[in-house]
């Protein structure tokens, strides 16, 4: 089968189908042979590993991963491309496609059967509307995940990879960095898909921590501080969790749990460390 990298064949394979591109799946085929090498590359992917590949589109990256894995599962969403992807994967044995949304498939499911229940790797170049979703959907159901190689928006990767301080830094970056280690890759210009965003893009490499980065008494209460704390960015640390209403500490209370930290009442969520949001989840769960 022709080599997808190359714009000519993605626009024979688009023309031999009529293929429509659909706005609400957020489409951008790749078509830069030396972008998915890296992708291939950064996700250390050998013949012992099973990948979890989310939105294979024609089937461009699958073939990479084919000749590179073990086996592949693609699941892919858009009905339309079923066809296609037919034809494109039709020479590789390793690969097994599934017409289904994510969000709706049972992933720890998927590894038990095909690895054993051994942690994963996933790769994808995903659609900008549901990055968030997808990561934070594999980390906080504990599917055993390696590592997660992704295309996503560049401002979205510089914000799950951004520091204590920063503008980009937010409760993406928090949630990210407590279950894993993130590394920008490469940028990626639009002139590199088909058809081309508006925006440039990145890839980015997720490794999982083995355990999470902090020891917390109480993670979900930890997410709700950190989400109310970000919730109102310009507000203090004090106003912002005492807006919340999934917060029940009173001002008092958030103010004397800060103070036990040894932090300034007067701070905002944006200077705290994913280790002092930690630290002051397990200070004001006593309270509540």
């Amino acid at each position: 089968m022709a080599d997808l990298g190359k714009p000519q064949n993605t626009i024979a394979v688009l023309q031999k189908y009529h293929f429509n591109f659909q706005k609400k799946f957020g489409q951008n085929f790749l078509i830069d042979p030396r972008v998915l090498e890296k992708i291939i590359g950064a996700a250390g992917i050998t013949r012992e590993d099973f990948v979890l590949e989310i939105g294979p589109g024609i089937g461009t990256m699958t073939q990479y991963l084919c000749e590179n894995a073990r086996e592949v599962t693609a699941v892919e969403i858009d009905r339309n491309l079923i066809p296609i992807l037919e034809e494109t994967l039709h020479d590789y044995e390793n690969v097994e496609v599934i017409n289904e949304d994510i969000l709706k498939v049972d992933i720890n499911g998927l590894a038990q059967k095909k690895n054993g229940g051994n942690p994963i790797k996933v790769v994808a170049n995903l659609p900008y509307y549901i990055t968030t979703p997808i990561i934070m959907g594999l980390f906080e159901s504990h599917v055993p995940v390696d590592s997660i190689t992704i295309m996503v928006q560049k401002e979205v990767a510089e914000r799950m990879q951004a520091g204590p301080g920063s503008k980009d830094y937010g409760a993406l970056s928090l949630a990210v960095q407590y279950y894993a280690k993130p590394e920008i890759i490469a940028n990626v210009p639009p002139n590199c898909f088909m058809p081309r965003p508006k925006v440039g893009s990145a890839v980015i490499r997720l490794v999982r921590h083995e355990k999470a980065a902090v020891q917390t008494e109480n993670e979900r209460l930890m997410f709700c501080i950190i989400r109310a704390s970000f919730n109102q960015r310009r507000k203090t640390l004090v106003n912002g969790l005492n807006n919340s209403p999934e917060i029940s500490a009173s001002k008092e209370q958030i103010a004397g749990a800060l103070e036990k930290l040894g932090l300034n009442p007067g701070i905002r969520g944006e200077a705290l460390t994913l280790e002092q949001f930690a630290e002051l989840s397990n200070v004001l769960g006593h309270y509540l």
